[in-house]
Protein backbone atom coordinates (compact mmCIF):
# COMPACT_ATOMS: atom_id res chain seq x y z
CA UNK A 1 0.00 0.00 0.00
CA UNK A 2 1.09 3.58 -0.71
CA UNK A 3 1.81 6.25 1.80
CA UNK A 4 -0.97 8.34 -0.17
CA UNK A 5 -3.29 6.35 0.86
CA UNK A 6 -1.90 5.68 4.08
CA UNK A 7 -2.03 9.78 4.54
CA UNK A 8 -5.67 9.61 3.11
CA UNK A 9 -7.10 7.07 5.87
CA UNK A 10 -4.98 9.31 9.04
CA UNK A 11 -6.55 12.30 7.20
CA UNK A 12 -9.89 11.26 7.18
CA UNK A 13 -9.80 9.68 10.36
CA UNK A 14 -8.22 13.55 11.55
CA UNK A 15 -11.18 15.39 10.19
CA UNK A 16 -13.76 13.19 12.04
CA UNK A 17 -11.99 14.13 15.57
CA UNK A 18 -8.66 14.82 16.61
CA UNK A 19 -6.86 11.59 17.61
CA UNK A 20 -3.18 11.04 19.53
CA UNK A 21 0.02 9.48 17.69
CA UNK A 22 -0.73 6.35 19.22
CA UNK A 23 -4.58 5.72 18.43
CA UNK A 24 -3.64 7.24 14.54
CA UNK A 25 -0.79 4.53 14.86
CA UNK A 26 -3.32 1.74 16.34
CA UNK A 27 -5.86 2.81 13.67
CA UNK A 28 -3.36 2.67 11.25
CA UNK A 29 -2.12 -0.67 11.66
CA UNK A 30 -4.96 -2.37 11.93
CA UNK A 31 -6.17 -1.35 8.26
CA UNK A 32 -3.01 -3.27 7.39
CA UNK A 33 -0.13 -1.01 7.15
CA UNK A 34 3.70 -1.04 7.13
CA UNK A 35 4.53 0.31 10.43
CA UNK A 36 7.89 2.15 9.31
CA UNK A 37 5.09 3.75 6.17
CA UNK A 38 2.51 4.75 9.30
CA UNK A 39 5.46 6.17 11.65
CA UNK A 40 6.78 8.74 8.53
CA UNK A 41 2.76 9.39 7.55
CA UNK A 42 2.78 10.44 11.45
CA UNK A 43 5.40 12.52 11.32
CA UNK A 44 4.43 14.08 8.21
CA UNK A 45 0.95 15.17 9.23
CA UNK A 46 2.55 16.01 12.78
CA UNK A 47 5.39 18.42 11.42
CA UNK A 48 2.40 20.00 9.19
CA UNK A 49 0.10 20.48 12.14
CA UNK A 50 -2.35 18.51 10.92
CA UNK A 51 -1.91 16.07 13.83
CA UNK A 52 -1.17 17.15 17.23
CA UNK A 53 -1.14 15.96 20.37
CA UNK A 54 -0.86 18.87 22.21
CA UNK A 55 -4.60 19.50 20.70
CA UNK A 56 -5.49 16.48 21.32
CA UNK A 57 -5.16 17.03 25.08
CA UNK A 58 -6.70 20.17 24.89
CA UNK A 59 -9.94 19.46 22.92
CA UNK A 60 -10.04 15.75 24.92
CA UNK A 61 -9.60 17.67 28.80
CA UNK A 62 -12.30 19.90 27.65
CA UNK A 63 -14.46 17.66 26.43
CA UNK A 64 -14.31 15.14 29.47
CA UNK A 65 -14.30 17.53 32.20
CA UNK A 66 -17.45 19.23 30.86
CA UNK A 67 -19.18 15.71 30.65
CA UNK A 68 -17.75 15.76 34.87
CA UNK A 69 -14.58 13.45 34.99
CA UNK A 70 -12.28 14.84 37.89
CA UNK A 71 -8.56 15.81 37.00
CA UNK A 72 -7.07 12.48 37.89
CA UNK A 73 -9.29 9.91 35.58
CA UNK A 74 -8.69 12.31 32.53
CA UNK A 75 -4.93 12.44 33.08
CA UNK A 76 -5.19 8.49 33.37
CA UNK A 77 -7.32 8.38 29.85
CA UNK A 78 -4.80 10.24 28.46
CA UNK A 79 -1.59 8.24 29.16
CA UNK A 80 -3.75 5.45 28.03
CA UNK A 81 -4.29 7.04 24.66
CA UNK A 82 -0.23 7.51 24.46
CA UNK A 83 -0.24 11.02 25.30
CA UNK A 84 3.04 12.16 26.32
CA UNK A 85 3.39 13.39 30.48
CA UNK A 86 4.53 16.97 29.81
CA UNK A 87 2.09 17.59 27.46
CA UNK A 88 -0.48 16.33 29.29
CA UNK A 89 0.48 18.77 32.03
CA UNK A 90 0.84 21.91 29.81
CA UNK A 91 -3.21 20.89 28.95
CA UNK A 92 -3.75 20.93 32.72
CA UNK A 93 -1.78 24.08 33.13
CA UNK A 94 -3.58 25.84 30.31
CA UNK A 95 -7.36 24.68 31.36
CA UNK A 96 -9.08 27.30 33.12
CA UNK A 97 -11.07 24.64 35.38
CA UNK A 98 -11.92 24.86 38.76
CA UNK A 99 -11.95 21.37 39.46
CA UNK A 100 -13.53 21.98 43.37
CA UNK A 101 -15.87 23.80 41.31
CA UNK A 102 -16.89 21.17 38.95
CA UNK A 103 -16.78 18.25 41.50
CA UNK A 104 -19.53 20.29 43.80
CA UNK A 105 -21.46 20.75 40.61
CA UNK A 106 -21.05 17.12 39.59
CA UNK A 107 -21.97 16.11 43.18
CA UNK A 108 -25.29 18.25 43.19
CA UNK A 109 -26.51 16.96 39.89
CA UNK A 110 -26.04 13.42 40.97
CA UNK A 111 -27.48 13.96 44.83
CA UNK A 112 -28.85 17.23 45.42
CA UNK A 113 -27.68 19.76 47.42
CA UNK A 114 -28.10 18.19 50.59
CA UNK A 115 -24.85 17.62 52.68
CA UNK A 116 -25.46 13.84 53.44
CA UNK A 117 -25.85 13.39 56.90
CA UNK A 118 -25.58 9.68 57.36
CA UNK A 119 -21.83 8.04 56.87
CA UNK A 120 -23.16 5.42 54.68
CA UNK A 121 -24.55 7.99 52.13
CA UNK A 122 -21.70 9.93 52.49
CA UNK A 123 -19.24 7.48 51.68
CA UNK A 124 -21.35 6.56 48.54
CA UNK A 125 -21.17 10.05 47.21
CA UNK A 126 -17.00 9.55 47.94
CA UNK A 127 -16.92 6.33 46.30
CA UNK A 128 -18.58 8.28 42.88
CA UNK A 129 -16.57 11.38 42.97
CA UNK A 130 -13.37 9.10 43.58
CA UNK A 131 -14.37 7.38 40.20
CA UNK A 132 -15.40 10.00 38.39
CA UNK A 133 -11.54 10.85 39.01
CA UNK A 134 -11.57 13.88 41.55
CA UNK A 135 -8.94 14.43 44.29
CA UNK A 136 -9.10 13.62 48.10
CA UNK A 137 -9.35 17.59 48.97
CA UNK A 138 -11.87 18.19 45.93
CA UNK A 139 -13.85 15.28 47.37
CA UNK A 140 -13.75 16.93 50.85
CA UNK A 141 -14.93 20.07 49.60
CA UNK A 142 -17.54 19.06 47.62
CA UNK A 143 -19.31 17.04 50.47
CA UNK A 144 -18.93 20.71 53.41
CA UNK A 145 -20.41 23.43 50.77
Amino acid sequence: MTIQSITARAVNLLSRREHSQAELRTKLRKAAFEIDDINETIDKLAAADVQSDARFAENYLRYRSQRGYGSQKIKLELKERGVDSEIINTAFEQADIDWFDLAITVRYKRFGELVPDAPKDRAKQQRFLQYRGFTHEQINESLNS
